[in-house]
């Protein structure tokens, strides 16, 4: 796993689309676990203080010890932790907005735990930026063209897949996204692009530290497989640098 940040007390790696955090059942037969790998790569035990979905990449933060752990909890928990996506979604969305769409638990087979069908909306809420668009002259579907956009998202609250199904709600759905996406684009991508994941990635997360207070940012620079996307569709320029790997 590629470190991104380490001390006494945190570590952050880029965790690759397509790996479990920890064991699911999303997959029972699944034998590798972000959790397990950073734990035999440290030589101690780790402890997960957000999520990142299977198909998600990027900044994956993790606590020492039980005490840091809880202490991340309470900073998500008051709002003092921020985390900036990237993502390629359908369509050309406002240049920017905000999101404000409560979300009822998903009712999923697949879920760690039964969601609660009694359970009303809860406050969600997701800022958004568009960065980059572009019209392919591709009739993927009805229309003789396609557009899509790059866009960066800050989701304000952690409700489960908040980013997808919020755009999904603004009719702009994530590309490569095989329960709330269109599946028309999503085949379009494969075949055009040999892109075969979600293209959503965390690219940065900030916070105060848990033990020192001090102010902390941890950039992930994208995978290989969302990059040369990006690169395809001539967007380079406008990613930041930094989410941008070296070399």
């Amino acid at each position: 796993m590629e470190i991104l940040y380490r001390d006494e007390h945190l570590v952050a790696v880029n965790k690759p689309s397509g790996l479990l955090v920890h064991r699911s059942e999303i997959d029972r037969r699944e034998t590798r676990f972000a959790l397990q790998l950073v734990r035999d790569q440290l030589g101690q035990w780790v402890y997960p203080v957000h999520r990142l979905a299977r198909p998600t990449s990027g900044v994956l933060l993790l606590a020492l010890n039980p005490d840091v752990a809880r202490r991340m909890g309470e900073a998500f928990a008051a709002g003092a932790v921020e985390k900036t996506y990237l993502a390629v979604v359908r369509g050309i969305p406002p240049e920017e907005g905000v999101i404000d769409y409560p979300l009822t638990e998903e009712l999923d087979r697949h879920s760690d735990r039964l969601a609660r069908p009694d359970k009303g909306p809860q406050p969600a809420v997701t800022e958004f930026r568009r960065l980059a668009t572009v019209e392919l002259p591709c009739p993927v579907g009805r229309y003789p063209s396609s557009r899509y956009s790059l866009v960066e998202a800050r989701p304000k609250t952690g409700r489960k897949h908040q980013l997808r199904r919020h755009f999904k709600h603004l009719f702009h759905p994530l590309i490569g996204d095989t329960k709330h996406g269109e599946g028309r684009h999503n085949r379009f991508f494969r075949e055009t692009y040999a892109c075969h994941r979600l293209l959503l990635a965390a690219v940065e997360i900030t916070l105060p530290h848990p033990v020192t207070g001090q102010p902390l940012r941890i950039t992930a620079p994208l995978e290989d497989s969302f990059a040369a996307v990006i690169e395809k569709l001539g967007w380079k320029e406008t990613v930041p640098e930094r989410w941008w790997r070296k070399g």
